[in-house]
């Protein structure tokens, strides 16, 4: 082991707070999985420098861990370097308590780093800095996107929320999902194993730390978005909208969230999930305009599988291909070049 702070990793008390994440809280945790908990990065002395969020799923014959948030910082210096260390020590543990693998982060994680002998591929997000004024946010807005919402506002949509809102939120999020798989039998059937109990039970599990949004045309609700918070960060973790939506009503109901959170004292605002690089004129590269537009920075890092039982990481794998091409690590790994594999 390199000279670091970090002597070993071990399971410590949950001590969430709101200046962290939401998805690093016990009442989110258990949403994912009854087994779950955080890993604590210690020095010589017993001080926790560093905390990593899990769950441990169950899914078949798997034992699967999943982290729902990167790396937690308690000793804001903590390099990088100092950072890997930790993910070795605990790649470590979660192998003695026979994990069979750790499965791609949920699409809000990212890793500054990724433990040895971990498959990586390259993965952002966008970041929007609350801090500024209202002023700013909307100088920093692209005229795309403000001519849009100008548009949608002219044409009298109009920005709700309420957890009444919710079945409608499932409902658009759920067709959303379903013609983005562009028939891909495996994404749909993913989607739809994710009943609308499962779905509501994580909302109104986070009360007080999650928002409805949905932007209506008189009766007519034309997008709906989910967005889970602290007063660390808002993430815009599930949205829809109808097939034909009046144009800028998206971009709207966007602007307003972000309004929203930052009246509520609220950090950032994370806009979830970015693909580095995408393919040019590919619908993935629309999204990531979309988000990128609206002023936030790309928070560039890693996202990546570890294997424990070789057996089951391949059965894993084929499975993966077989229901969706691969998981997000096997579509995007090889954009990971030379240099960035040195994390």
């Amino acid at each position: 082991m390199m000279n670091s702070k970090i002597v070993k990793a071990a399971p410590i008390e949950i001590d969430w707070h709101q200046g962290l994440s939401i998805y690093a809280s016990e009442a989110f945790l258990k949403t994912i999985s009854n087994e779950y908990g955080w890993i604590g990065g210690m020095d010589k002395h017993g001080n926790v420098l560093c905390v990593l969020p899990y769950s441990l799923i169950r899914r078949s014959i798997f034992r699967l861990v999943r982290f729902p948030v990167e790396t937690i910082l308690i000793q804001p210096d903590l390099t990088i370097d100092e950072e890997r260390v930790f993910l070795n020590c605990a790649m470590q543990y979660f192998r003695s308590i026979r994990a069979d693998l750790v499965m791609p982060a949920t699409f809000n994680t990212v890793f500054r780093t990724f433990p040895e002998g971990a498959c990586a591929a390259p993965f952002g997000s966008y970041v929007l800095s609350l801090a500024q004024s209202e002023e700013n946010l909307w100088d920093n807005v692209h005229s795309k996107h403000r001519n849009s919402i100008r548009s949608a506002q002219k044409r009298g949509v109009t920005i709700h929320t309420g957890f009444e809102h919710l079945p409608t939120a499932y409902r658009l999020t759920r067709a959303s999902f379903i013609r983005s798989a562009r028939g891909t039998l495996g994404k749909a059937r993913q989607y739809l194993r994710n009943d609308f109990e499962g779905f509501k039970r994580q909302v109104t599990s986070l009360e007080g730390n999650a928002v409805v949004f949905v932007a209506k045309l008189g009766d007519e609700t034309q997008g709906a978005a989910v967005m889970h918070f602290s007063e660390h960060s808002a993430y815009y973790m599930h949205g829809g909208s109808i097939d034909k939506t009046v144009p800028g009503a998206q971009n709207l109901l966007q602007w307003e969230a972000i309004l929203y959170f930052k009246r509520l004292g609220v950090q950032y605002y994370d806009f979830v999930g970015a693909r580095i690089s995408p393919e040019k004129g590919s619908k993935i590269e629309g999204i990531m305009n979309f988000k990128k537009r609206f002023g936030g920075t790309l928070v560039q890092g890693y996202m990546w599988k570890y294997p424990f039982h070789d057996f089951r990481y391949s059965l894993y794998n084929l499975a993966a291909r077989l229901r969706s091409s691969g998981d997000v690590v096997d579509q995007e790994r090889h954009k990971l070049t030379d240099n960035m594999s040195v994390a």
